[in-house]
């Protein structure tokens, strides 16, 4: 069966939200810095004790969320923790990075959307020559906000499509607004040729699946894991090719599963889907991306032919570049070659 070293694995990252990759101590220190007060679950209980099953949960989540947001306060903040979240997917084995923002979540703090989007884009750059990861930025636009903030934000995106903004997403509580009214954003990105990749099928089911494809023309669904309890519709999803980015910690966290043996992996990967696994919000669930393979590892019993599998499709369901595939490709088998602990 063998138990190689999981960082050792070379991976692709396709499901990091840009302020839940900060690291918990950056948090504690930038709050400090400002004199910012922090929820004590932010703080002696981290990582917090989160359940989104009903809508004062997802509302803790939220308000979490926005308190980690307002840390940052300056550019050099901003590349700290792009420089951080680089750093960390490095040491998971990440040879590939795509890292989801919403520049309206930021905007009033660092001169609009446009501002913004040229200040994540220049740390990209640098963080990708400090560490050597390759990195790739999606913007999202919030399903909380008006389809006509989505609609900018994607043409936000397609203006920068030639500097390393490659998809356009939409997140936040799935379970909001009307996914339909979002479509004319979503075919502004299509038109660029941007990768589409919404949320879907974490907090919904699989009928949300089904509405992420019909309406929005889903390349790749953020989570998309309760396509599993439809046979039909995650056959559609195997048959497209639509890639599955689940993130095993943070769907028990927020108490879509009760325990991670109850992630459906098993039956998404026996059906053929492509699946790859992603960390979400290391923040606020406290595991990163070699946590996501260790976790299915002893969850499911997944031998390590089973683990390269879903590094492979990791990098198969991403917009890397030519080399960077060839080279996890040679990495991966490499990696299956050694000896198994």
């Amino acid at each position: 069966m063998g138990h190689r070293d999981i960082r050792a694995l070379p991976k692709a990252h396709l499901h990091l939200h840009f302020t839940g990759s900060m690291r918990h101590q950056t948090l504690l220190e930038l709050a400090e810095r400002d004199q910012i007060a922090l929820p004590d679950s932010l703080v002696s209980q981290w990582p917090p004790q989160l359940s989104a099953a009903d809508e004062k949960g997802w509302f803790r989540f939220q308000r979490l969320y926005d308190v980690a947001r307002s840390v940052l306060r300056t550019p050099e903040d901003v590349h700290r923790l792009v420089r951080e979240a680089a750093e960390d997917d490095v040491a998971d084995g990440g040879r590939w990075l795509e890292i989801q923002v919403d520049p309206s979540g930021y905007a009033a703090r660092f001169g609009g959307i446009t501002a913004f989007t040229d200040l994540v884009l220049d740390c990209v750059s640098d963080a990708r020559r400090s560490t050597g990861l390759g990195i790739a930025v999606v913007i999202a636009a919030n399903r909380t906000r008006h389809p006509l903030d989505a609609r900018t934000l994607a043409r936000l995106a397609v203006q920068y499509a030639d500097r390393g903004v490659v998809g356009f997403g939409l997140s936040n509580d799935e379970r909001r607004g009307r996914t339909e009214e979002f479509a004319g954003a979503f075919r502004i990105a299509e038109r660029a040729g941007l990768r589409l990749v919404p949320h879907g099928g974490e907090l919904r089911g699989a009928e949300h699946v089904r509405t992420c494809l019909d309406s929005l023309g889903a390349h790749r669904l953020g989570h998309g894991v309760r396509s599993a309890e439809d046979a039909e519709v995650l056959d559609r999803i195997v048959q497209a090719g639509v890639a599955l980015e689940v993130c095993p910690v943070s769907n028990v966290a927020l108490g879509v599963y009760s325990d991670l043996s109850s992630v459906p992996l098993p039956t998404l990967l026996d059906a053929g889907a492509t699946v790859a696994l992603g960390a979400d919000d290391p923040l606020l669930f406290g595991s990163r991306l070699a946590g996501q393979y260790a976790t299915m590892r002893a969850a499911h019993d997944l031998d390590d032919r089973r683990l390269a599998d879903l590094a492979r499709m990791s990098f198969e369901a991403s917009c890397a570049h030519t080399d960077v595939l060839s080279a996890a490709r040679s990495g991966i088998d490499a990696w299956l070659e050694e000896p198994g602990a």
